[in-house]
């Protein structure tokens, strides 16, 4: 293999690398949306309703 092949895969594998790393930092970072919709929002017992 001649050094400029070396030098495109290597490139491209650290950019490839780096992109999921980047990607995956932000997906875990991210906080979770709340539930819009939830079992205890839509009971009718008053007892059983989510106090804000």
């Amino acid at each position: 293999m001649n050094t400029s092949a070396l030098v495109v895969m290597l490139g491209t594998m650290i950019l490839v690398t780096s992109l999921m790393i980047y990607f995956f930092v932000r997906v875990i970072k991210t906080p979770p949306k709340p539930e819009p919709d939830s079992y205890l929002d839509n009971d009718d017992e008053p007892d059983r309703q989510v106090k804000p």
